[in-house]
Formats: structure tokens, sequence, C-alpha cells
């Protein structure tokens, strides 16, 4: 009889042991509070797929965030989207980033993501990351309208990147 009281107060501290590692493992992982009420409005997000034409171009993707009513006290930091990631840059009220793929694929495939990425998330969805006060907070967007791809003859678009161009593609709604 006390072989089996202590048979079975072994287990039980054994069970209690092993829940009380798997809590605290779990506490270090990072998991984001998607903000529900947004100090700002978003209108309909859209991506576009590029293709560069020389085999050092590869692959990725353009990505508009129309943003309008920000306050001077958040700041619109970056972009995860199918397993890529990128800060935002500001045209107007619109936000855009340039996703590039690792991958030197002439077609764009979706890739893997790496160990630390921060989402698991829908083809079809995207988080935005924004400060707010010093505090990083996040918006997840359900969907992300898709324009046909672009193929990009002389390699990846600069577009983006050169200060001197006069216009971007925009995703402009004509209900205003």
């Amino acid at each position: 009889m006390k072989l089996l009281k202590k048979a079975t107060l072994a287990i039980v501290f054994a069970f209690i042991y092993a829940f009380s590692f798997q809590c605290v493992a779990q506490e270090g992982k990072f998991r984001p509070v998607f903000e529900e009420q947004l100090p700002f409005k978003v209108k309909p997000a859209a991506f576009q797929e590029w293709y560069a034409g020389i085999k050092v171009g590869g692959t990725g993707i353009n990505i508009f965030i129309p943003i309008t009513d920000l306050d001077e006290n958040i700041k619109i930091d970056r972009i995860y989207f199918r397993n890529l990631t990128s800060e935002l840059s500001k045209k107007d009220d619109k936000y855009f980033a340039v996703l590039e793929n690792k991958s030197r694929d002439y077609t764009f495939k979706k890739p893997e993501a790496d160990k630390d990425y921060p989402f698991k998330l829908k083809d079809s969805e995207c988080v935005v990351s924004y400060i707010e006060n010093g505090t990083t907070k996040y918006l997840k967007i359900g969907t992300v309208n898709e324009f046909a791809g672009v193929y990009y003859e002389n390699g990846h678009p600069s577009i983006y990147t050169n200060e001197s161009a006069t216009a971007i593609a925009t995703v402009d709604d004509d209900d205003e």
C-alpha cells in the first residue's frame, strides 16, 4: 500500500513539474495582441507580385496600405505578409513596401517562414505594426486584394526607392 501511495504521489508531482515547465517555456514566446479599436482609418489594402527579367532580379511583392486620420504620436512601422517583412514607406496618405523574395526563381513562390517570424497568417492576411506613444501595437488586415502581377524587364523595381521618382502605383478609391 505504501508503495502505491509513493507511486501515485510521484506521478502527480511529475505532471505538476512537467506542466509548470511547459507554461514557462511558452511565456518567452511572442504572442501579439491585435488591436480592435484603431486610432486611424485603414482603407482596403492591395498587393501586386512582381518578377524581374534578369537572373539576379528575383521576385517580390509590392503592397499598398491606405491609412488616413493618423495622429502625430503614431508611427506606422512594418508590414508582415506571406512570410516576408519590410518597413513601410509613406507617399501622401498611402503606405507601401517592396517585399523582396530571397529566391532567385523567375516566378514568385511563397518563402518558408524564418524560425523567428512572429506570425502565422493566411495568404490573404497581413499584419501592420505601428508605434503609439512608444508602444508597439499590431493591426491584422484580414483581406488584402490582389492586382495583376507586373514584369520588370531590367530587374528589381527602383521606382519605390528613387527619391526623384514622380509617380508610383496607387490604390485610389473613387468614392471619396
